[in-house]
């Protein structure tokens, strides 16, 4: 039979990696969960998976019964994080809450939460690993707490369930061909100067990043799935991260990119600035995870993918 999985946010960036990869296979029968169903609809055309897959409100997620639940709901836009900071919160804890709630009921099913690198904090002046601590000036707390605040507090509530089978996934950097290039990030704004022929413009620093390739990612997911019960949280990172000149000297290169350097420029910063924003915290090997690809290999394959 089936595997049955919920996805909720399905109309996300990484949901939509998840859908179309799971699509593939003939293992699971998907509940799609979304605010705009016409949206949702729209992407399952557009990548032809209309077998096993049914599109639904999330006023219907209680209706059904699903051996696991994917947790993709989330602001990560940094120009909505800079604006809807205060929805943060009650965002997060609403559909936390709800996937929780069905697990009282449901204790067998397997519950995947995507996290993010932000709970350690916002010092990355150095990469995290598994004796980073995250600190936070409690008399000050700043806009650019808010993000990671959220993912701290759902992670603590999911440690404290320690009898239900849930898994944190912190993710630092993720890019693919179902990108919003209309968001602020920075490989959307490289692809968009691009696509546009626009100079790009950036500050001296030579900042590091972390891609998770698609394929990496759903590996890790399918180990936390078919893996025996257990509560735990992981980092999720790629083969070898990638510098910010390394990607802009290859855009250069292979596709014309134009880029110049100024040292008076404003960078978003929503959740503030993230110098080396990838962790060495390598617990994930013991679930069995092992990346295969670099952050520049899930570049240049989803970029083709693109800008073909």
């Amino acid at each position: 039979m089936l595997k049955k999985i919920a996805i909720l946010g399905a109309t996300g960036h990484i949901a939509k990696n998840l859908i179309e990869r799971f699509c593939r296979t003939n293992k699971y029968e998907l509940f799609l969960f979304a605010r705009s169903l016409d949206q949702l609809n729209k992407f399952l055309k557009s990548i032809q998976c209309n077998d096993a897959v049914s599109s639904r409100m999330f006023s219907d997620f209680s209706c059904a019964d699903y051996e696991v639940i994917i947790n993709c709901v989330g602001i990560g836009d940094p120009g909505k994080l800079k604006t809807e900071g205060d929805s943060i919160f009650r965002l997060t804890e609403t559909f936390d809450n709800m996937v929780l709630d069905y697990l009282e009921s449901h204790t067998n099913a397997i519950y995947i939460n995507f996290s993010s690198g932000a709970a350690y904090g916002t010092d990355f002046s150095t990469p995290v690993n598994e004796f980073s601590c995250t600190k936070l000036d409690i008399n000050h707390i700043a806009s650019s707490d808010f993000y990671g605040i959220a993912k701290i507090n759902s992670e603590a509530k999911h440690r404290a369930m320690a009898n239900l089978n849930i898994i944190d996934l912190r993710v630092f950097g993720f890019f693919s061909r179902f990108i919003d290039l209309k968001a602020q990030y920075f490989m959307s704004e490289v692809i968009s100067c691009i696509k546009n022929d626009e100079e790009f413009i950036t500050g001296k620093g030579n900042i590091i990043r972390d891609y998770v390739h698609p394929h990496d990612l759903i590996s890790l997911i399918e180990k936390c799935i078919n893996k025996p019960a257990f509560n735990e949280v992981f980092d999720v990172y790629s083969l070898k991260p990638v510098t910010k000149f390394e990607i802009l000297d290859y855009f250069a290169q292979q596709y014309g990119l134009k880029y110049s350097i100024k040292s008076n420029i404003n960078i978003l910063t929503a959740t503030g600035t993230k110098d080396n924003y990838y962790s060495n915290n390598k617990k994930a090997e013991k679930n069995g995870y092992f990346p295969q690809f670099t952050s520049i290999d899930s570049i240049i394959e989803e970029t083709k993918a693109i800008l073909s």
